[in-house]
């Protein structure tokens, strides 16, 4: 009887491990806020659940806020959690690989989408909207008090591509500031890990990140 009762043991600990495995394989990870780049919406040492449905099953579409692999060094000064040794740094990392804790932030970027493939996205700077085909936006999210963007920008996004930008606008380092690569200051889909879903961390901000459709409402359908 002792013996059959740690077998059922190990086996609900391996099943749930595996499903764990599975899920953030193809389903769903946490990522934690390295910078302040996505406040008010998001703060430093949030955690947020990605959905990795997106792209794929379902499209990305204007307003989402997307994880995605830093294409070419966006991110030049590398953030990561807090630093571990011993047992704890073999626990954070079992936990990690498992997405059962939040992935560094050295290797992806967190930012919402503005364009979509075939979408010109500009701005005058000074003050101005950013526009989408022409269409001004009112961006309910940007951090108060900031411009939509310091800088003038024009850019038509690629196929198979986003632009993003940081809510934050003035400390953020997004598609604005880095036109001189292959696709023009864009990411693409390829590079796009999910969409965060829900603010996990810390509890007295638990809440669900929803798509401020509103905003683009008058841009159109997504091309």
């Amino acid at each position: 009887m002792e013996r059959s009762i740690w077998v059922d043991i190990g086996f609900t600990l391996l099943a749930t491990l595996v499903a764990a495995f599975v899920l953030k394989t193809f389903v769903i990870q946490s990522f934690f806020i390295p910078s302040e780049s996505m406040e008010p919406t998001l703060q430093v040492d949030d955690r947020v659940v990605v959905s990795k449905l997106a792209p794929g099953l379902f499209d990305v579409h204007r307003g989402d806020i997307v994880v995605f692999r830093d294409p070419d060094g966006w991110q030049r000064q590398p953030a990561s959690l807090p630093d571990e040794t011993g047992f704890g740094a073999w626990l954070l990392g079992f936990a990690q690989a498992l997405g059962l804790a939040p992935s560094n932030a050295d290797e992806h970027i967190i930012k919402r989408v503005i364009g979509v493939a075939g979408d010109e996205v500009a701005c005058a700077g000074g003050g101005a909207p950013v526009t989408v085909n022409g269409v001004p936006l009112d961006e309910s999210y940007v951090m108060p008090g900031a411009d939509p963007s310091n800088s003038a920008f024009s850019a038509v996004v690629p196929a198979d591509a986003i632009w993003v930008m940081g809510d934050n606008r003035p400390r953020s380092g997004d598609s604005r500031f880095n036109q001189t690569e292959d696709l023009g200051g864009s990411v693409a889909l390829d590079d796009v890990v999910g969409v965060a879903k829900i603010r996990l961390w810390p509890l007295s901000r638990l809440a669900v990140l929803r798509n401020p459709g509103e905003v683009f409402a008058a841009v159109g359908d997504q091309r």
